[in-house]
């Protein structure tokens, strides 16, 4: 594989000479079958020849000893610069680049190596106390991971909070409760989030409660901000605009066709991001035309008749644009390294594409098509139980704040005499 990057035989010999050359071949392969661009050979190559030679100076005999100089190596590395571009905020990124193509290149050779990347956090929030808090979650509440995800981000921002305190889960008492609301109130958290705060924290001193480990169920203790539930606007956009957003892709690269597509089944499904980002392959069926979601939020499946607009689309990504892989998921991501297109990349581009339309709507992304989506059906006078059946909704009542934005129908209160309100 380093032929195909690199065209002069001495650069081919000196890499395969270096006494990591097998890992950096190893590595350069592993690029390449990941859709890496050239230069990214060209520029992490010499950068990996450099950690060779810098960590057997330092007394590197093995692959195994690699670990162990990452960090110096990051330390010194923009030292092999120019001395014009060691410093500020061209340096710290000299260092990530740097540190990204060393510990993948690692993660390749030396088995149980993971490397630092991104600071992720591991351990779950009162693990000593309440080890098997999410087990119960999850098994007994039947909780879905997105909302298991929430429970730790609440969780954890009391578990700091008690340590900043220096008060354990049974020492806490009631005041110290109103105080942690008022303090994520006074910093400018949403009523609706602090509402789930509280929600997350009573399951979880119920469960204490039931396990021992604190003698009084202080659950009720904590009430919740008022939140009104159709007090909110959806974030719908009248399907004209809908229309023309949808005319408006640009469907000559390959990019355009995969867009093209996740729109029309946010838009014509009313799909959540995450259920678009989890289509299989498999999960299109073009001898009956129907497609299934799998896993929804409420934990069914659902079966639609694959219209043709939206069969034509996916056909036309899958045979024109969609990269050849042994994955089976749907969307592809479109840049290295090769793999499934996630929720966020699929957020970003819907907002890219509302963006380059001109249309502007309040917190743009792959939600604006699904509450468009809703409000259309709503319009039409389609049942509220239809409506949300065909979306995935666990119950009616998530409709309400659709109906209250009728425009059609208040225009006729508006511009009528009231009788036939009354």
């Amino acid at each position: 594989m380093l032929e195909h990057y690199f065209l002069r035989i001495k650069t081919v010999d000196g890499i395969r000479a270096s006494w990591i050359g097998p890992a950096i071949e190893q590595y350069v392969t592993w690029l390449h079958e990941h859709r890496y661009a050239a230069r990214v050979m060209f520029s992490r190559v010499p950068t990996l020849m450099h950690f060779g030679r810098f960590a057997q100076e330092r007394g590197a005999k093995s692959w195994g000893d690699l670990p162990d100089h990452v960090d110096a190596f990051v330390e010194a590395g923009p030292s092999f610069i120019g001395k014009k571009r060691r410093k500020g905020v061209w340096k710290r990124k000299l260092a990530g680049e740097m540190r990204r193509a060393v510990e993948q290149m690692i993660q390749l050779v030396v088995p149980g190596f993971k490397g630092r990347g991104r600071s992720r956090r591991t351990v779950r929030p009162f693990t000593g106390e309440l080890p098997r808090f999410f087990n119960y979650l999850a098994t007994e509440r039947g909780v879905g991971r997105a909302t298991i995800y929430n429970y730790d981000c609440y969780v954890t921002s009391f578990e700091k909070f008690l340590a900043r305190e220096a008060v354990s889960l049974r020492a806490v008492t009631p005041g110290l409760l109103t105080a942690f609301v008022a303090e994520r109130a006074a910093g400018g958290v949403h009523k609706a989030s602090l509402s789930a705060v509280c929600a997350a924290l009573r399951v979880l001193f119920r469960y204490a409660h039931r396990e021992g480990v604190v003698g009084r169920d202080l659950s009720a203790v904590l009430d919740s901000p008022l939140v009104y539930r159709l007090s909110t606007v959806p974030r719908s956009l009248p399907w004209d605009e809908v229309k023309r957003l949808i005319g408006a892709v640009d469907r000559r690269d390959a990019t355009g066709k995969r867009d093209y597509a996740i729109l029309l089944l946010l838009a014509t499904y009313g799909l959540r991001v995450t259920e678009v980002a989890k289509l299989l392959l498999d999960d299109v069926d073009w001898k009956h035309d129907r497609i299934r979601i799998r896993d929804r939020k409420i934990g069914n499946s659902t079966g639609y008749p694959l219209t043709q607009a939206v069969g034509e689309a996916l056909l036309d990504y899958i045979r024109n644009a969609r990269p050849a892989t042994k994955d089976r998921h749907l969307f592809m991501r479109r840049i290295a390294p090769l793999q499934p297109i996630g929720q966020a990349a699929i957020t970003s581009r819907m907002r890219t594409l509302l963006a380059g339309a001109g249309i502007h709507v309040l917190r743009p992304g792959g939600q604006v098509f699904r509450h468009s989506c809703v409000q259309r059906l709503v319009d039409a006078e389609m049942p509220y139980k239809t409506i949300s059946d065909y979306v995935g909704h666990r119950s009616t009542l998530s409709q309400g704040t659709y109906a209250k934005v009728s425009i059609e129908a208040l225009r006729d209160v508006a511009l009528g005499d009231g009788e036939a309100v009354v």
